[in-house]
């Protein structure tokens, strides 16, 4: 069923809205995406103060026409929603997450990050990059790690001296 020229104005408007106001911007195809899953999925992006919309394409180009990013944007196939937040990487993680486990029914078609148009490949590779809490867990191992290695020497030394 086609959208009024009134509803679409709200979708447009909403739409441009986040195109404005978040830092990073997923692009999502959710084909075959059941209502329980779609609904799970929605609880668990605000918990992470992550938002998701779902919009037409045609209203999706058009808001994202009007904002200066840098780059060309992805192609959008099938269904569109749109994952945002103002932190850079939660959205594109938190899709990442939910696409492993609903396997072939959510995909990243790409996205803008920072201000740029990224591909589906670059979006994945930003989707990857650990949260704040486990990259403070690997410099404080690789922080440790050289202490360690000198204490452990220091009491090798100290046992063959004694």
């Amino acid at each position: 069923m086609p959208l009024s020229k009134s509803k679409k104005k709200v979708v447009l408007d909403e739409v441009s809205k986040i195109a404005n106001g978040a830092k990073t911007v997923v692009f999502v195809n959710f084909h075959g995406l059941t209502v329980g899953n779609s609904t799970e999925m929605r609880k668990q992006l605000r918990k992470e103060g992550v938002g998701y919309t779902v919009a037409k394409k045609t209203l999706a180009k058009k808001a994202f026409a009007g904002r200066t990013v840098k780059g060309t944007m992805p192609e959008l196939d099938g269904e569109l929603a749109l994952v945002y937040g103002v932190d850079l990487i939660a959205p594109a993680r938190e899709v990442h997450a939910f696409q492993k486990k609903f396997d072939g029914k959510i995909a990243i078609l790409g996205g803008v990050f920072d201000g740029e148009y990224k591909s589906k490949e670059e979006m994945t590779a930003i989707a990857n990059i650990p949260g704040r809490e486990q990259l403070y867990g690997m410099f404080v191992n690789l922080i440790n790690s050289p202490i360690q290695r000198i204490v452990i020497v220091l009491d090798q030394i100290a046992k063959s001296k004694a």
